[in-house]
């Protein structure tokens, strides 16, 4: 299961835990966030980000949709003598929280995708198929649960979700052994989940640290927390509350995130519509961003060596031009439909 960076690297040397957010340096040399200026932290989780843009002397907007992470960042905002303002809430929505914060503008948005170690590391919250808890994984600990897609959805959904999630290979296999095994008792732990998944897909020997739960709890967490549709809305939204020069940077750990990103950057940078000899060139609007990175940034040996969750860390950045911020299409960006369940999907 990917985990996003307050990704946190747990470090210990006499003294409280610190958390570094992965690829921290990385961040800020593309965020280069300046004194007097204002980022919006999408993904605050343990503050990693924002206590790094603060001490660069910016102003920061930090967003998180955990209760937790609102909870425990109280105390940097102690700190920051009036240079944090924590808001509970998306990060698809950071322009409409930004703009209640009275600023209609901003110089730096950075976005973490995916899951915290943190929600990874603690049982109760149902995300980890290694630590037996309630099977929940909602980051907001609201709405329905993972447990009540497992038992609820049609085959036919659950073999979509993870499929195209998951990338698991062998979906039907799963969702009909998930099927068959709740008629007779509802899934309520990660472990039974666990259990039933390796049962059917068992462990291959030339992947034998990977669990073979790993891609349908992906799945399950995606769909659950709609973190594709998420992604997909917040990057639309940093495109309207950018200013002409505000820096994009985004950080994902798998390739369904990757790609949304990729196809983003790639959109809103084209200055030309193809066209050939048969077709006239298509009017392609000016282009929103500058691309910064021109291919994704990875994280080096070192820091992969000291937290193998950086292993699967891409950056991508941007620079916003002064053209005006377009319509997206979530789904055309390359966020699935999916079965409706409750106000998930879609």
């Amino acid at each position: 299961m990917m985990a996003r960076g307050d990704r946190e690297q747990s470090q210990s040397a006499g003294g409280p835990e610190r958390h570094v957010p992965v690829l921290l340096k990385e961040v800020l040399e593309w965020l280069d966030p300046k004194e007097g200026e204002v980022v919006v932290d999408g993904t605050f989780g343990a503050g990693g980000y924002s206590r790094a843009i603060l001490q660069r002397g910016a102003t920061v907007i930090g967003i998180d949709r955990d209760p937790d992470a609102i909870a425990g960042g109280q105390d940097l905002v102690k700190q920051s003598d009036g240079h944090l303002i924590l808001v509970p809430g998306q990060f698809a929505d950071l322009e409409i929280h930004t703009r209640e914060q009275g600023f209609t503008g901003v110089d730096g948005v950075v976005l973490d995708l995916g899951v915290s170690s943190m929600q990874l590391d603690e049982a109760e919250r149902g995300f980890s198929f290694l630590r037996d808890g309630p099977l929940d994984m909602r980051m907001e600990q609201a709405g329905p649960s993972a447990a009540d897609v497992v038992n609820e959805l049609p085959v036919k959904d659950l073999i979509r979700i993870i499929g195209l999630l998951g990338e698991e290979k062998r979906a039907t296999s799963v969702a009909h052994a998930i099927d068959k095994a709740r008629k007779e008792k509802p899934f309520s732990r990660t472990v039974e989940l666990a259990n039933l998944i390796e049962k059917v897909l068992g462990r291959s020997p030339k992947k034998a640290q990977i669990h073979p739960a790993t891609r349908t709890f992906q799945a399950l967490r995606i769909y659950v927390n709609g973190e594709l549709h998420q992604a997909a809305k917040a990057l639309g939204a940093a495109e309207r509350i950018l200013k002409p020069g505000g820096r994009l940077v985004l950080v994902s750990f798998h390739s369904l995130e990757d790609r949304i990103v990729k196809r983003f950057f790639q959109d809103r940078t084209r200055t030309r519509g193809g066209g050939s000899r048969h077709m006239p060139e298509e009017e392609v609007p000016p282009a929103t961003f500058e691309l910064l990175t021109r291919k994704a940034v990875e994280a080096a040996a070192e820091e992969t060596d000291a937290n193998p969750r950086a292993r699967s860390a891409r950056l991508r950045a941007g620079r916003r031009t002064g053209a005006a911020a377009r319509e997206l299409d979530i789904h055309a960006a390359g966020v699935p439909r999916l079965a409706e369940f409750h106000g998930l999907g879609g």
